[in-house]
Formats: C-alpha cells, structure tokens, sequence
C-alpha cells in the first residue's frame, strides 16, 4: 500500500507533501498505463499469436520466439489491472486484495519475466547459430518450439523456489520450517541472478558472436543471406528495450536484497522515494508487453503480408481462396 504518514516526530510537512505528489503521479501513470497501454499491448499480443499460428508453415525461428514472448505479455496483461487498480499504484483504488492473490501476483509475474527475459536470450543465441551454421538447421522451427515449452518448465520450477521465501513470509511464523525462511531478500537475490544476471551475460555473450561472425567473411554467407535482414535489427531493438524496460525493475530487488527490507533501512524519509521507483520499475516491466508486440508488427516486413492471409482467409470462410497456396509457397521459399 503506498505509504505517505508520519514515521516520527522529526518528520517534516515537507516530506509529506513529497509523498503526497509521489502517489498523485504514480496514480496518473498507472491511469495512463491502463487506458493507453493495456489495450494496445492486448490487442497486439494477441494479434501476434493468432497470425502467426494461423500461418505455422510460413513461420521462422525470431517468430516462434516473438510468439512465446507474446504468450508471456498476455500474462502480463492479466496481472497489470490487477495490481495498478489496487492501492498500492493508485489513489483511486477499485479493491485490495490479500496475501494469496498477492503471491499469486508475484508467481505470475516472475514467471512472465522469466520467460520474456530468456526467450530474447535464446532468440540471440540462435540467431548466431543460424548465422555460423545455416545448414544444420539447429535452430529450425521444430526445436524452437520445443526449447519455448522448455522455457515456460523451467520458469515455474524457477520461480518454485522464490515462491517458498514468498509463502514463508506472509504465513504465520508458528510453522517451524517456515520460521527459518522468511526472508524476502533470498527470493529477490535468486530472481536478479537467474532473472537478470544469467541472460544479460548470455546476450552479451551472443552479441560478442555475432559482431564476429560479422566482420568475418565465410563460405556460408550466401546461405546465411535467406535470413530476413530486417531480423538483425529485430534482434537488436528487442534487446535493447527489453532490458531498458526490465533493467530498473531488477535493481529494485538488488537494492532491495542489499539494503535489507525497507521497513529497516535506516532512514525513514527515503522510504517514499523508494515506494516511489519501485512501482516506477514496475510500470516499466508491464510496458514490456506492448512495446515488444508492436516492435514486432513495425519492423516484421512479413508480418503484414500474414495479416492479409488471415483476413483473406477468414473472409473466404469454407471456400478455397484462389493463390493462398502459391503466397505460402512463396514464402517458405
């Protein structure tokens, strides 16, 4: 709940009304959010799925990927009304919710980062691949879509172990196994380290690679041309905004997991500003779920062309639509 009281007697008027203005503009950043932001990311997310699913044989390796952060938006978009209408982003509250939707919040949460976070990973892992080895077909469509089921598995069973310290610390401290682990800043370092730690060093890694790769002339060049080239670009927007968007999230847990809970940080007057850029950080994370779908949709050269094969296709209904095989042809090719 965003917290603007009196902590003690030195507390200022100053740091009141401090408080005050931090929560009018929170509460005007999540209202924007909602009305702006959450249907486009919905729309988009969900526009991105249904088009290219509709379009399996036309699909590549980025799009599988595109596809599974998609899936991972759409959870955000659940749990984004739910948490900026609730008092802890606005003043304007519709509800408060207890301990179990919050932690179920949290689940949902890390799951969706989890997933978004490694699926841009493999996306630039696989990208070098593609670009060294053209011809093993490592990163075929087939095996991505069985590393993105891999991916979802390994977030949840990730996100198992936080959500122990997350359970322990909101149950009651008479259960002895609980006792011994309640303690939020375990959850919040193991998420930076496997959230944010593991597929920055990843990226960058990979990015190493492909600046190589690059720069070096091989035989496998005119191979590696059937790559789309507007893909690099893809690749290196999503990046990009993925971990600008993420990154300030991820520091409030380092700061969180240093410093201690905030109820203990040894000067109450910074606890607003922290309150503050906390749930900041939070609004950038759900801005993740509309900023990559319409990434996708302006820099995606085919991703109109699949768009008017849907609408053809639906407009046809039953009937057999003339050239709709030759186009998917053409495509594949």
């Amino acid at each position: 709940m965003w917290q603007c009281m009196v902590y003690n007697e030195t507390d200022t008027s100053v740091d009141f009304r401090l408080c005050q203005d931090f929560g009018l503009i929170l509460s005007v950043f999540s209202i924007i959010y909602l009305l702006v932001c959450f249907p486009l990311g919905l729309c988009y997310n969900v526009l991105l799925v249904v088009v290219n699913l509709s379009n399996k044989v036309s699909m590549t390796m980025p799009d599988v990927y595109f596809v599974n952060m998609a899936i991972a938006g759409l959870v955000l978009n659940l749990v984004a009304p739910v948490e900026l209408l609730s008092s802890t982003f606005t003043r304007w509250h519709a509800w408060e919710y207890n301990n179990e939707v919050y932690i179920t919040l949290i689940i949902l949460f890390n799951i969706s980062s989890l997933v978004i976070m490694y699926s841009t990973t493999l996306l630039s892992l696989d990208y070098y691949i593609e670009r060294a080895l053209p011809r093993t077909y490592m990163s075929s469509v087939y095996n991505t879509k069985h590393v993105c089921g891999f991916i979802w598995g390994g977030a949840v069973l990730t996100s198992f172990s936080s959500l122990l310290f997350y359970v322990c610390n909101h149950i009651s401290t008479k259960m002895v196994e609980c006792s011994k682990m309640q303690n939020k800043e375990a959850a919040d370092a193991i998420m930076m380290f496997i959230g944010y730690v593991v597929p920055a060093v990843a990226v960058l890694y990979a990015f190493v690679l492909i600046l190589r790769i690059r720069k070096e002339s091989t035989p496998l060049d005119q191979d590696s041309a059937r790559l789309d080239p507007s893909i690099h670009r893809l690749l290196l927007a999503s990046v990009c905004v993925q971990f600008v968007l993420w990154t300030p999230y991820y520091m409030t847990l380092l700061v969180h997991t240093v410093a201690g809970a905030p109820g203990y940080i040894s000067n109450v007057h910074y606890l607003p500003t922290y309150y503050f850029l906390r749930c900041v950080s939070k609004l950038l994370a759900f801005s993740s779920s509309f900023a990559m779908p319409l990434m996708y949709r302006q820099m995606n050269k085919n991703f109109s062309n699949k768009l008017q094969r849907l609408l053809r296709r639906l407009h046809c209904r039953d009937q057999s639509c003339p050239n709709e095989r030759s186009t998917v042809q053409q495509v594949v090719t």
